[in-house]
């Protein structure tokens, strides 16, 4: 990505199609610079992985519903599952329940990223969005700690490049909160306070990933763009994509300078679906 002024600058939709696969919903992409892999799950219970230097893509069956995976090592990687905490191993595609997260089968797992620590934070949600159901965990080697609750739509999980922030988002709100973190531990050293109040723009926050320089890009559900603001909260960019409904970006690459996003055809009618 270019570097940018700091004034609002719009941009149009410049890059393409990378998996043609149809997703009611894809959701949880991320990238693993040691396997060149950019891995993403889609609704109806699939994993979906795609290599960046070659475009080598793999699609596989999954025995859940997947919101999100993280790279443990070589064989095995930390999915978050509507079940709980699963590992993959990744030679036999094989999975285990490593950890139940919340044992509520009205909720549903939704958006999680890793603190720079190793630590992983992960959200819940009422299955049907419903009000105050919505709460966002941080999970190490002694268990599942409850940070923030009462929320509808937890999402926008993503740290500062120094650990020592933390930002998300209340989807139905539309507003961006920041927390301060001891970097070493991603324990929350007070509370949450507003970054960006996006209630009067279209669109609702939904994924987030902040990159090197600081800037929090996140996409926005129902307009399709994916905007980017600065560690201060204020909106310097907007990369317009083909599709209403973009649930989550990722930088890949070697350079990390390749922004890819997940769309979906949930909640859209069939004139304006992405094919």
């Amino acid at each position: 990505m270019d570097r940018i002024d700091g004034q609002f600058s719009p941009a149009a939709f410049s890059g393409r199609c990378v998996c043609s696969e149809t997703c009611e919903l894809g959701e949880g992409i991320a990238y693993d610079p040691f396997a060149d892999t950019a891995w993403w799950f889609i609704k109806g219970k699939r994993l979906r992985e795609r290599r960046t230097a070659c475009e080598e893509k793999r699609s596989c069956a999954t025995p859940f519903l997947g919101g999100a995976l993280a790279r443990v090592d070589g064989k095995q990687r930390l999915v978050v599952a509507d079940c709980g905490l699963m590992i993959r191993n990744v030679e036999r595609d094989a999975y285990e329940l490593f950890r139940v997260i919340d044992d509520n089968p009205r909720t549903r797992s939704n958006d999680s990223r890793v603190h720079p620590c190793g630590a992983l934070r992960t959200s819940r949600m009422g299955r049907n969005a419903e009000a105050g159901a919505g709460a966002i965990r941080r999970v190490d080697a002694r268990g599942a700690t409850p940070l923030f609750r009462d929320l509808a739509i937890p999402n926008g999980i993503c740290f500062s490049p120094d650990g020592a922030t933390a930002d998300f988002a209340d989807s139905r709100a539309n507003l961006f909160l920041r927390v301060a973190l001891d970097p070493a531990t991603d324990l929350p050293i007070g509370g949450p306070s507003a970054l960006a109040d996006e209630s009067a723009s279209a669109g609702c926050i939904d994924g987030a990933i902040c990159d090197a320089d600081g800037l929090i890009w996140s996409a926005r559900w129902g307009c399709g763009p994916v905007d980017a603001h600065t560690p201060a909260g204020k909106k310097i960019r907007r990369c317009e994509a083909p599709a209403p409904q973009v649930s989550r970006p990722a930088f890949a690459g070697a350079k990390a300078n390749r922004l890819l996003a997940t769309t979906a055809r949930e909640d859209t009618s069939p004139s304006v679906r992405l094919r």
